[in-house]
């Protein structure tokens, strides 16, 4: 039930109708693990949320010498971050690609662009519905207009036939019917088309409006019918129960087609602008049904020049007009109707499966005049990166509804150490990067860890004095009135990441709320980490709400004091921010480098980059493995550094600014020595050990001269989780580390 799945097996359908020699088939994706019960035209299936897949999935395509892959691209149904999974089949298939985008965006986030810009390289052809979309390829991705083909949505052939002989089967006969059909969620706008609803039942009491199609799937798992409750209320409130009637089902097509048949006015509320197709849209535009519809860029130009009636966003008034005005003119709306019929011809099934199979030679004959290097295989030296699966039982263990507990012995919690801010920053962070970058984990498990440790760093901001508690006994007892500055700062680094990257609403304007109580205390803080924790948090928070002048202002000023660190201890010798290098080292230059990018300040980031430069050169030994700076005595300048015991937390903060200065330079050189520091964990150090345990999923809590730390506590195995989502975010997000 997904209106690509419906355009996919439409398209599948006519292609094979108007070439019935050629064999095409469907690579379905699944978002759950026990799949669907398809037809046989679907011959693989890629599950959503496993890249593995979507390399087998290459490999069956290019064993079955498939002749041309067409994909069907929005970023909402592959797995990782921005749908980027995608890009690990895209990059190991050897025909040509032909990709259909459903959206394009005007205006991308970071990963957006990233996935956006791979998928626009490694497709010989692109294909869009609308001369919008075609537009923004060329003025916001720098894509060719050669490259693009524009190719309306596909529609099923009706006839043009009075709606009077559709109604009566469903008891609507003597009325004028408006409909809205579609997977229902709250950016269909339908709330404003019920307040509308008054004003035309007082002009045209005959008017019923139908509302068909099932709740979205995933907004049903999440939350329920609450959507379409909200607009029943609604339409009962405003006097207007008895003029809708709603159809809560998926719909066959040829059900489909006899709503249409039924309808006089189609109503679109979309609230979104920037959607560049809709499918229903197509479907009773080429049916020959007048429209009234919102501005967003499909219906401007399907629309334009009379086609159909166009409302402002959120306007119910305007909707009222639009509809009053077509019923109060039949002749208008007759014209209407025979003008998008004749154009909708051009739009049917057959129609748009020629121009696909043209499109698809057209690619064909590219790449055999320009051919592309084969993908040949992985070798030992090229293959990628394996990492360890994502096993999140151990800090499942440590965890209870407080939040998660400092210590453990062994792999037990121990619960006389409690809990402290510190390590439940570090949860809420991993929680948020796994969301984001789409691994497999339970959604519910993930949702409900989240909340504790959002609860815990709620819990301990002190809202008189600003500042964050660390400490907390297990009887829940805080043990001091504020914390350390370092464990402030990283209270307000987890709550960015909350602001900027959580998907849950309620997180992430709690995060909001506890960043902006907490951030004016660092004004007179003087620990360089906790300036650098803050500026990590400051480029998070902002990704999400990018104009607050005093938070731009805050940034300005911590990478200043930063730099003047830098400047005030740093000698050839000793390129460093202090006189010792000692714990999470790293932060400096991963805060400098993000401040650099976006302040932007070009100083910041020579010095980010160079001090890291440095830092990876003193924490590598002859055989070529990491070796962190030791807290057993650190390392002071004019002094002997310390090798042991080796920290987790150094390992982690490595492998971060490592992958940050790669994003920065685009320097392949900076993933190779983030893998070098990530390997540490798995036994490429100096004893030769693990520190990782693939049977708990925890961590030891360091590496001393002769073994490993076996106690398996929060700090040590947040670290590994937290290196090991680095390592999978890189790895979908970074396009050039990609290539073989």
């Amino acid at each position: 039930m997904c209106g690509i799945a419906t355009f996919t097996h439409d398209l599948c359908e006519a292609v094979a109708a108007e070439a019935p020699g050629v064999e095409c088939f469907v690579g379905a994706v699944n978002d759950r693990v026990e799949g669907y019960d398809y037809p046989q035209r679907v011959r693989f299936e890629l599950l959503e949320k496993d890249i593995d897949s979507y390399r087998r999935a290459a490999d069956f395509l290019n064993f079955s010498n498939v002749e041309v892959l067409c994909v069907q691209h929005e970023f909402g149904i592959y797995g990782g971050a921005a749908g980027s999974h995608l890009l690990a089949l895209l990059k190991e298939v050897r025909m040509p690609v032909i990709t259909t985008l459903h959206t394009v965006l005007r205006e991308p986030d970071e990963a957006q662009r990233l996935v956006m810009d791979e998928v626009l390289r490694r497709s010989d052809r692109l294909i869009v519905m609308a001369h919008k979309g075609a537009e923004i390829l060329r003025e916001t991705y720098a894509v060719p207009a050669s490259k693009v083909d524009v190719i309306a949505h596909g529609i099923p052939e009706m006839p043009f036939a009075e709606s009077l002989l559709y109604k009566e089967q469903f008891g609507v006969q003597g009325r004028k019917v408006l409909l809205t059909f579609g997977l229902l969620g709250p950016g269909k706008g339908i709330e404003h088309a019920i307040e509308a609803l008054p004003e035309i039942v007082k002009q045209h009491p005959n008017v019923v409006y139908l509302v068909l199609g099932a709740t979205h799937p995933h907004l049903l798992a999440r939350e329920g019918e609450r959507y379409r409750l909200s607009l029943e209320r609604l339409a009962e409130d405003r006097g207007v129960k008895e003029n809708v009637i709603f159809y809560n089902r998926f719909v066959s097509l040829e059900d489909l087609k006899e709503f249409i048949g039924a309808t006089d006015i189609y109503l679109t509320p979309y609230l979104n602008e920037a959607q560049v197709t809709s499918g229903t849209l197509a479907y009773v535009f080429g049916a020959g049904k007048a429209v009234v519809s919102t501005r967003y860029w499909h219906a401007q130009e399907l629309l334009a020049d009379g086609r159909g009636v166009l409302v402002p966003f959120r306007d119910p008034a305007a909707i009222a007009e639009g509809v009053c005005g077509l019923l109060d003119n039949p002749k208008r709306m007759e014209r209407m109707r025979h003008d998008a019929y004749a154009l909708g011809r051009d739009m049917i099934w057959p129609a748009a499966a020629r121009r696909y199979l043209k499109s698809f030679q057209h690619a064909c004959a590219d790449r055999k005049a320009s051919p592309r290097a084969a993908f040949a295989g992985w070798t030992l030296d090229n293959r990628p990166y394996e990492l360890p699966p994502l096993r999140l039982d151990h800090i499942i263990r440590m965890s209870d509804g407080t939040g998660i507990f400092q210590h453990a012995i062994f792999n037990v919690p121990n619960f006389h150490e409690g809990y402290c801010t510190d390590d439940n920053a570090r949860a809420f962070i991993l929680c948020n990067m796994l969301e984001e970058t789409g691994d497999q984990v339970s959604a519910e498990n993930l949702g409900r860890l989240a909340t504790s440790y959002l609860a815990f760093l709620a819990a301990a901001l002190n809202h008189t004095t600003g500042r964050f508690r660390n400490f907390m006994s297990h009887g829940r007892q805080w043990l001091e009135e504020a914390g350390s500055e370092d464990s402030h700062a990283r209270a307000l680094w987890a709550a960015g990441i909350g602001t900027g990257r959580s998907h849950n609403e309620g997180h992430r304007r709690l995060s909001a709320v506890l960043f902006e109580r907490g951030l004016a205390a660092v004004e007179d803080f003087t620990s360089p980490r906790a300036w650098s924790f803050t500026l990590l948090g400051i480029h998070e928070y902002l990704r999400r709400r990018g104009s607050n002048a005093d938070i731009n202002a805050m940034r300005v000023k911590l990478t200043r004091r930063l730099v003047q660190c830098w400047k005030d201890s740093a000698t050839e010798h000793w390129p460093w921010f202090e006189d010792r290098v000692t714990y999470e080292n790293a932060r400096f230059c991963q805060a400098l480098i993000l401040s650099g990018q976006w302040v932007p300040d070009t100083e910041a980031l020579e010095i980010g980059l160079k001090s890291l430069r440095w830092l990876v050169s003193i924490q590598k030994t002859q055989t070529g493995c990491f070796r962190p700076i030791g807290s057993n005595g650190f390392y002071q300048r004019d002094g002997a550094r310390a090798d042991f015991d080796q920290q987790p937390l150094e390992a982690q903060a490595m492998v971060a600014a490592c992958h940050e200065a790669q994003r920065a330079t685009q320097d392949d050189s900076w993933s190779r020595e983030a893998k070098r520091c990530f390997e540490w964990f798995l036994g490429r150090n100096d004893l030769g050990l693990p520190l990782y345990d693939f049977t708990t999923g925890g961590c030891g809590d360091g590496l001393h001269h002769d073994r490993v730390n076996e106690n398996q506590g929060a700090e040590s195995t947040l670290a590994f989780h937290l290196a090991l989502a680095e390592m999978n975010c890189a790895k979908q997000l970074t396009p050039r580390s990609l290539v073989p």
